[in-house]
């Protein structure tokens, strides 16, 4: 899909998996109700994701910081495919058995960072300062944070609480880079419809376990930003980001919906 490229995603998924992702690369929609809706998941949340990928890689690149985080990394390929990180250390921060899942996806793999370091944390129950402090993390040098596909999934002291920590752990001119998700009454609406038919047709549910609960709007998360001295210097929708990118928008709702902000640590 043009600038999209992300050759290392398909290989971190294990075979069941990779089913009905790749059906959809090969546009091969299923037959049967049941099928055709976890097709559409797949389908849509694919589409989604390669303009808030590429404009978050956008922002990794201009600013080049020899410190990158990734906050709640799940199975994010960065490290591994970007080779604008070869002079930067990518702390990969995520929950231990979500790092161990991830690490045996993984393998011997060579990463194209110049360094991984794993940072096993389950921040309902540490804090962000602790789990870092032992990384070899400088909180002196300017950092790009990603957060990336997690903000939905907490609550909103959650995220007050992170981004307090975020802003603790900045050195003035710190990127954060956070995808969020705004309140779309459409969006909800079919998010639960489809969940419910999987649930109802016994079909495999992608989203189990993952709840929406918290949406934000962009003055919301303005906000909260500026209360932790980050400027927002960039917010836009994914339908916006998809401006001359070859991405389908058929679900436009959801593209409405998805976010990406951009936001630099101001001086004290």
């Amino acid at each position: 899909m043009g600038r999209f490229n992300d050759p290392v995603a398909r290989e971190l998924l294990d075979p069941a998996e990779l089913e009905v992702v790749d059906l959809v690369r090969a546009g091969l929609a299923p037959s049967g109700d049941a099928r055709r809706i976890g097709y559409e998941m797949v389908r849509h949340t694919g589409q989604g994701m390669v303009p808030r990928t590429i404009a978050i890689d956008d922002v990794i690149r201009d600013h080049a910081a020899r410190q990158v985080v990734v906050v709640g990394a799940g199975l994010d390929s960065r490290a591994w495919r970007m080779p604008e990180l070869a002079g930067a250390t990518v702390f990969e921060l995520d929950h231990p058995a979500s790092q161990r899942d991830k690490r045996r996806r993984v393998g011997d793999r060579t990463p194209l960072a110049g360094r991984v370091v794993w940072v096993p944390a389950d921040l309902a129950r540490e804090r962000l300062e602790d789990a870092l402090g032992q990384t070899g993390f400088d909180r002196r040098a300017a950092t790009t944070w990603v957060w990336e596909g997690v903000v939905p999934y907490l609550s909103p002291a959650a995220v007050r609480a992170t981004t307090a920590a975020l802003a603790t752990l900045s050195a003035p001119g710190s990127r954060l880079v956070v995808n969020y998700q705004d309140r779309s009454l459409s969006a909800s609406v079919l998010r639960m419809v489809m969940r419910l038919v999987l649930r109802l047709t016994r079909q495999p549910d992608p989203m189990a376990g993952e709840r929406w609960r918290s949406l934000w709007s962009p003055s919301q998360i303005r906000t909260m930003l500026g209360d932790n001295d980050f400027e927002v210097t960039h917010d836009a929708d994914l339908l916006t980001l998809t401006s001359g990118l070859d991405v389908p928008t058929d679900n436009v709702a959801s593209f409405r919906n998805g976010r990406v902000a951009v936001a630099v640590r101001r001086s004290s």
